[in-house]
């Protein structure tokens, strides 16, 4: 019986490192190899995988450029050295030219670069400004791997209708490659999966779209990377936010409809002959499909998976954070236990004349429930000396004390060598409910893209899913259930400074994610005086927001990031 033209995809989600050139080379011949082993006809590795991404303006130093391609040419010859050489392997990496910084992919074979190929279409999007980066390339080179012509797209090239996939797909191919570093959003799979699958009818192709893994700063990116047929059904699919090596059989009509021609739709086109043997191993690799996480663990997988990155891709080998007993330090304090495990996490207690005993009782139980490190620094008498050589009072004084134990956590970082976690959520941050140099002091801030509302949701999650591995859920209770209160003066609530945060975060949400102006706001039904009071502590909070600690972004508007207004400003909604 005959058989369609075979060729077996090896997806390489992987987990590269910013800079690190040898450590990341080092992991394509790792994965290379697992792959050849495998018996995988085609390797394809995310964007920019030989430098790590974003490189930002990394891009700008020829240095940097000139290693990057040094890099590759030295990589092709380790891939032929561990016998990866008659496999063609797609790696993303930073060229320079004449025209200056390229976002490349190259195809590595036999010990040599056979093709290249740069990103055509330059959007100006969240993450950074790559215009300034990165110039338009408009050549597409095709590869013939076993009789079946192999074509490529970078990245954002894929959301371009009637751009390089299109022309791809006129040009004739059987199959199309996209190495990608796409960082995660929440939903960010409810756009993902129906762009490629409208890119690979357009084609009349099937596409594999290989994503990166693991964090980077305040990006983090969660993998998921797809195969889907030429009429966009989906084959296979990778599991979110772990490294992994996805191999998929595909079927292939070949004979694609081919033109000879040098040019198509302003693209220059190159075909590259490498084999025309056909597969012969009859084994197959049928398409895995991964289920996508639900929302609660995703988003908790996005906060761990940036929180073990920042730490561990800077040297950090243990952390440390205030535990307040409220909700946001026990949740940061989950985070880091799941991220780094509990002998690696250090929580400080650091009442002052206000803390309640419930308070100091509820973070020594989280440290109990979790296993972390525990100690308690009281701040009184620290507290006392500022307040009476200066003669604070009111806010002054309350401040005084969150500053205290800022002082107390970034001490203990210097003696010890922790990573000072900052515990600060979105929607403090937006309307400034946070001390400079108190408690937003700190190297990283794991729920800085976390509004409030989420957080207690998350919590709830989290001792849920632990209750159902029978595990000991690791938050207590009375931190989710007990009105929140930084407690720096008798009684003090956060409902005394701030609206209700269900009806906060309806209307940060509508402000900050949806850019939605006054007049919008009102129209979509929320109080005049609450909108104004609400804009008004978002405005003026933007000092406070550029000297906070970068956090892992997990929406579309992340601060600093996605989101930057002027600190001096005279506009005003409303």
């Amino acid at each position: 019986m005959d058989h369609m033209p075979q060729l077996r995809i090896a997806l390489a989600q992987v987990n590269p490192t910013v800079g690190d050139l040898a450590g990341n080379a080092d992991l394509v011949v790792r994965w290379a190899r697992n792959a050849v082993e495998a018996g995988a006809d085609v390797v394809v590795f995310p964007e920019m995988v030989l430098t790590g991404y974003p490189v930002e303006d990394l891009a700008l130093r020829e240095s940097f450029g000139a290693a990057s391609r040094s890099a590759l040419d030295a990589l092709a010859g380790s891939l032929d050295d561990a016998g990866c050489g008659a496999v063609p392997v797609w790696v993303g990496y930073l060229d320079r030219d004449e025209v200056g910084p390229r976002n490349g992919a190259a195809v590595l074979h036999g010990g040599r670069v056979v093709a290249r190929q740069f990103k055509h279409h330059l959007p100006n999007y969240g993450v950074f400004d790559e215009r300034r980066l990165f110039k338009p390339g408009t050549s597409l080179d095709i590869v013939r791997v076993r009789g079946l012509e192999v074509g490529m797209v970078i990245c954002e090239d894929v959301w371009q209708e009637g751009g390089p996939v299109a022309a791809l797909g006129q040009a004739g191919v059987d199959l199309i490659v996209s190495p990608n570093a796409s960082p995660y959003e929440r939903s960010k799979d409810d756009q993902r999966l129906p762009l490629i699958a409208r890119r690979a009818r357009e084609a009349q192709a099937p596409l594999v779209y290989v994503n990166q893994v693991g964090g980077q700063d305040d990006l983090v990116f969660d993998g998921d990377s797809i195969v889907v047929a030429a009429d966009g059904t989906l084959l296979a699919r990778a599991p979110q936010f772990v490294e992994h090596l996805a191999l998929v059989d595909l079927d292939l009509p070949g004979g694609a409809a081919r033109t000879d021609a040098d040019v198509v739709d302003d693209f220059s086109v190159r075909r590259v002959v490498l084999s025309d043997e056909p597969r012969q191993d009859g084994v197959r690799h049928p398409g895995v499909i991964a289920e996508p996480l639900p929302e609660e663990a995703e988003i908790w997988s996005a906060l761990v998976t940036g929180l073990r990155d920042y730490t561990q891709k800077n040297g950090f080998r243990s952390v440390v954070l205030g535990l307040s007993g409220g909700i946001d330090s026990a949740v940061v304090a989950a985070l880091a236990v799941d991220a780094l495990g509990a002998d690696a996490v250090h929580g400080v207690s650091m009442p002052s004349a206000y803390s309640s005993e419930h308070s100091r009782a509820d973070a020594a139980e989280l440290a109990e429930r979790t296993g972390l490190h525990f100690s308690e620094q009281p701040i009184a008498d620290m507290v006392e000396v500022f307040v009476k050589q200066l003669g604070l009072t009111g806010l002054a004084e309350e401040n005084v004390q969150a500053r205290c134990r800022g002082m107390t956590l970034m001490g203990l970082s210097n003696q010890h060598g922790h990573l000072v976690l900052a515990t600060g959520n979105k929607t403090e941050l937006a309307v400034g409910y946070s001390t400079i140099y108190g408690d937003a002091v700190g190297g990283f801030a794991p729920i800085k893209d976390v509004p409030k509302t989420l957080v207690w949701h998350l919590a709830r999650w989290r001792n849920a899913e632990a209750e159902k591995r029978g595990e000991t859920p690791p938050i207590p209770e009375n931190s989710i259930s007990k009105p929140p209160s930084a407690e720096l003066r008798p009684g003090q609530l956060d409902s005394d400074s701030l609206p209700d945060y269900e009806l906060l975060d309806d209307v940060l949400d509508d402000y900050i994610e949806g850019d939605r102006g006054y007049a919008d706001l009102v129209r979509a039904g929320h109080d005049p005086e609450l909108i104004d009071r609400v804009l008004r502590m978002v405005d003026r909070a933007e000092y406070k927001r550029r000297q906070y600690p970068p956090g892992t972004k997990i929406t579309f508007r992340a601060f600093g990031r996605d989101r930057r207004l002027p600190i001096t400003s005279g506009w005003r909604e409303g």
